[in-house]
């Protein structure tokens, strides 16, 4: 299995800056959240569930701790001012779906793997949690998730392994969508539907 795609199947990420007070969030809450994101990436893998059964689970868990509302919103970018409240409506609700779809089954690649938390720092308005991934017949990586309670409780809003943003590779994937659809919105969101 290559790190890029793990990297690419954790999990997708959202805006740097808040939109609210982050007062009410801290370095245990902020701990707690990934700690219990990472057991319960684990419980999956080491269940001995079908596969199926397993993409259902990694499912839950991303829509459960991801910010999944502002990743679709980051993901569409500027073509969100030329679209119209029912399109981007639309394109949120199809979004979440397909990507929750498309990383809950990704988590698969990390079967034979764990994650562990190793430290928490306060960075700006948000918290960066980082933990060491162990995948098997790999060297043990950083993986880093960004986590604010913008949306009103505490979910991650991004992701680094490396270096590498998953944000901005989802925004990337869905401008190209659009690209080739010309620009046409509800062709891309047709077509984010066929994918799921």
């Amino acid at each position: 299995m290559h790190r890029r795609s793990f990297l690419t199947g954790l999990t997708a990420s959202a805006a740097l800056v808040p939109a609210a007070p982050l007062w009410a969030l801290n370095e245990a809450g902020a701990s707690r959240l990934i700690s219990s994101l990472v057991t319960d990436i684990n419980k999956v893998i080491a269940s001995g569930k079908a596969e199926n059964a397993m993409f259902r689970e990694f499912e839950r868990i991303f829509k459960r701790y991801s910010d999944t509302s502002y990743i679709a919103a980051y993901a569409l970018g500027v073509d969100a001012r030329r679209a119209s409240a029912a399109q981007k409506r639309n394109f949120s609700k199809t979004f979440q779906g397909y990507i929750s779809r498309k990383y809950g089954k990704r988590f698969r690649e990390f079967i034979g793997g764990s994650l562990e938390v190793k430290s928490v720092k306060r960075v700006k308005k948000w918290y960066e949690v980082s933990t060491t991934a162990f995948l098997q017949g790999q060297a043990p990586f950083e993986v880093t998730f960004l986590v604010s309670d913008r949306s009103g409780k505490d979910l991650f809003f991004n992701m680094y392994i490396e270096g590498v943003n998953l944000l901005l590779t989802e925004r990337t994937e869905i401008g190209a969508i659009l690209d080739s659809n010309q620009g046409d919105i509800d062709a891309m969101i047709a077509e984010l539907k066929r994918q799921s």
